[in-house]
């Protein structure tokens, strides 16, 4: 019994946890860590309440609500007792991501397709607002057996992920470093992006300038700026960074590079109005790949996230652990 009430009292330095969350997941993370197993008797109501100091209302909730689960099951004055021991016997998985722009989906759809049919899967999108993500995790913790998060770079990201149980957590997309150990299968942005720019110095050296679109306010990663302007200083390169496109503003002799879907298709756009050739007249580089910029022609470097993935429903469903930095793959095309 010491090993779970030790279990529960864990979770009180959890800030964002109930008494019922750090009761009901407590339980799960005892069944979890073998500490008791299928058919054991669980704690009385009465035991608990003295051990933990809990309300008897907070208690009975909070079994209730593991029976619901079929984790635990409740015998006629017999007390409580653990179920099969399968805390994942249907696994229900949060995603939670930026939005669902074209790479994010090829993210969804293997990740998806890996998990099966058996698999709840929930999604929600936090578009890079903090409000919003931690109003998601706040409404969702407890309630799933595995939370895959892409986490936002915030000040408050990891105050709110150390809610999540480091055996429940899956990072994804973009890297937080947190205390302890944990899953994550993520992008490196700086090196990676320096690299690409180096492979490309010759080809951008053609032209008289190399301009990247970025805005303080935007979501880029700040490695690849720091990155960007180290290249222009390493290569003799002269460039820029310019807080936004304005359409109509295309020149020939520019290299344009964004992150932003919508400038980048306004820049094509307004180089065909002006009979400017990419690849010739302009160079366009872009970033995140996708199954319309290899059509079109475009220059890019990205992760693969389809196989991202395929590599986070794997671990999760065999429950392996996968620490990985995805490398980022340079796709040279028509327009540089």
């Amino acid at each position: 019994m010491d090993g779970i009430f030790k279990e529960i009292k864990k979770l009180a330095d959890v800030p964002s946890y109930s008494k019922h969350d750090r009761f009901v997941q407590g339980i799960i993370n005892a069944i979890d860590e073998k500490i008791i197993g299928k058919d054991e008797i669980l704690p009385s109501v009465n035991k608990l309440i003295k051990e933990l100091g809990f309300s008897r209302e907070t208690i009975i909730k909070g079994y209730k609500d593991l029976i619901s689960r079929g984790i635990v099951e409740s015998k006629n004055r017999h007390g409580y007792f653990v179920g099969n021991g399968n805390t994942d016997q249907t696994l229900k998985v949060a995603l939670i991501m930026y939005n669902l722009d074209t790479f994010e989906e090829q993210f969804y759809r293997n990740f998806r397709h890996e998990l099966g049919q058996n698999v709840h899967l929930n999604t929600y999108f936090h578009h890079g607002d903090i409000e919003i993500f931690e109003t998601i995790l706040s409404q969702i913790r407890g309630k799933y057996g595995m939370y895959v998060v892409a986490p936002i770079p915030h000040i408050k990201t990891r105050e709110l992920l150390e809610a999540i149980p480091r055996n429940k957590l899956l990072m994804f997309d973009r890297f937080e470093k947190l205390d302890g150990d944990f899953n994550h299968i993520t992008q490196e942005f700086g090196r990676s992006s320096y690299e690409v720019f180096s492979k490309l110095a010759t080809k951008i050296k053609q032209f008289d300038e190399f301009i990247f679109y970025h805005s303080a306010d935007s979501l880029d990663p700040e490695e690849i700026v720091r990155s960007f302007k180290k290249f222009l200083v390493d290569f003799d390169v002269k460039g820029r960074i310019i807080s936004e496109y304005k359409p109509g503003s295309v020149e020939k002799g520019k290299v344009y590079f964004t992150l932003d879907n919508f400038a980048l298709w306004q820049i094509m756009r307004d180089a065909k109005s002006k009979k400017l050739k990419p690849g010739k007249d302009l160079g366009v580089l872009s970033h995140n790949d996708e199954p319309a910029k290899e059509i079109i022609g475009i220059t890019t470097f990205s992760a693969d996230f389809s196989n991202m993935g395929t590599m986070a429903g794997h671990a999760i469903l065999n429950k392996e652990k996968i620490q990985l930095t995805v490398p980022m793959i340079l796709f040279e095309r028509l327009s540089l």
